[in-house]
């Protein structure tokens, strides 16, 4: 019998495992009954506070019309304007809606900034689509949601096939109807338009900051720490450049268009430069190709799963062979695999903390645009720094006080604090 099977009996589908919503939920629930949270607020906390669908009709290229479906769920308010992005996939469903802006809700009370939690998606394959007709579906999805977004009700950002471009056409459409220029309405915009110096790299290096106090508090040295990273798009890239100038060993990366492996280290900063040259990680001369299942589940010392949901479920959560798991990307491990990293003694840093210096970045570009003062990128790090250091250091005592791990010590932290701000407000009737 496999550790697997002796801490998380198959007694749950596949398939309720690894939807998104029922995940959070149960690290909810757990977070909720260890805090002795009273009945009337674990209702209000456990179900978002608006979720709203849409349906987008665009001009083709070839003259033809095609509707897609949208969605924005608002989790909670409580805190400040909902805060969180927009994905583009035809994989997108409202439940996995429903769960990322619950994660934002978290995510923003664990690091103490002043946002709700809130996502957006759009069900489409954006790279089966021109530029012409994702501008035209990002214009209309915008206006579709018009009275529910503003940089006092609802901040959107970039997240999976969204970026500064797509940003720009939701900041432009939204200053059109209120016939003046909004900033402040998205996070994550080109520079000159309002954006933030640092905000690009900000997710990456936030889970450097984490990584460095995870081997400080574990005393691992920092020249001998092998890495792998999963998924080398905006997170992950960063993350590894970052972490490889910083010192760690990038022993494995692992990527859709090819995998790589050196275990004495792979040149993070020659292999951006060779993806950036040739658009793929294929090729590069100073690794070997490597399977991607298997180098996921490779000995290091840290694991960074900055992909999609549901990497490690309690199908592969006793093959993982690091000593720290560190979650770039929002729901790798499912609620059933945590119990088994917890007994293998895994030091998880859970993504709610650890791919936090995103959202971070973006208060900063959301307090700079209403301020009309743009601060340096130094000062953008700094303040990024503390901020990271300060919720590691906050979700680490409370693990310890409470006896739990760290996923649980971060969702009891988190609702605590937006359970504390409800009860102050009070329930408007």
């Amino acid at each position: 019998m496999s550790l697997a099977d002796t801490i998380a009996p198959k007694t749950i589908s596949l398939e309720q495992e690894i939807n998104p919503w029922e995940a959070q939920a149960a690290r909810f629930d757990m977070a909720a009954e260890k805090l002795h949270l009273d009945d009337g607020i674990r209702k209000v906390l456990r179900y978002p506070n608006r979720e709203i669908i849409v349906h987008i009709p665009v001009a083709m290229d070839n003259g033809t019309l095609e509707v897609f479906t949208g969605f924005r769920v608002q989790h909670s308010i409580a805190r400040g304007p909902g805060k969180g992005g927009i994905r583009y996939s035809p994989d997108v469903t409202l439940d996995e809606v429903r769960a990322l802006a619950s994660w934002m809700t978290w995510k923003c009370a664990v690091v103490n900034i002043p946002f709700g939690g809130a996502k957006g998606g759009v069900i489409c394959d954006p790279h089966k689509m021109s530029m012409g007709e994702l501008e035209r579906m990002t214009r209309r999805y915008t206006a579709e949601l018009i009275e529910f977004i503003g940089p006092e009700k609802d901040v959107p950002a970039p997240d999976i096939n969204t970026n500064e471009q797509t940003m720009a056409w939701i900041m432009d459409t939204y200053s059109m109807h209120m016939r003046q220029t909004v900033t402040a309405v998205v996070t994550g915009k080109p520079i000159n338009i309002g954006g933030s110096r640092g905000r690009r790299e900000a997710t990456g290096r936030g889970i450097m900051v984490v990584c460095d106090e995870a081997i400080k508090k574990l005393g691992i040295p920092r020249e001998t720490c092998r890495v792998i990273v999963q998924g080398f798009g905006n997170v992950g890239s960063n993350a590894a450049l970052l972490m490889y100038q910083a010192g760690y060993k990038i022993i494995g990366i692992i990527e859709v268009t090819g995998s790589l492996y050196n275990k004495n280290g792979i040149d993070v900063q020659k292999l951006t430069e060779c993806r950036q040259k040739n658009g793929t990680l294929k090729g590069f001369p100073e690794a070997e190709p490597a399977d991607p299942n298997e180098l996921f589940l490779t000995e290091c010392e840290i694991l960074i799963p900055a992909a999609t949901e549901n990497q490690i479920t309690s199908r592969n959560a006793d093959r993982v062979k690091c000593k720290i798991l560190a979650e770039g990307a929002n729901g790798p491990t499912t609620a059933a695999a945590d119990e088994i990293l917890a007994q293998k003694k895994v030091f998880v840093i859970p993504d709610i903390l650890c791919n936090a210096g995103g959202v971070t970045t973006s208060y900063f570009e959301w307090v700079q645009d209403r301020q009309g003062y743009f601060w340096k990128e130094s000062v953008v790090n700094e303040q990024l720094q503390h901020i990271m250091v300060t919720a590691f250091d906050d979700v680490v005592r409370f693990a310890e006080a409470h006896g739990v791990h760290n996923r649980i010590a971060a969702y009891m932290l988190a609702i605590d604090r937006v359970a504390y701000t409800i009860r102050q407000r009070g329930i408007y009737a």
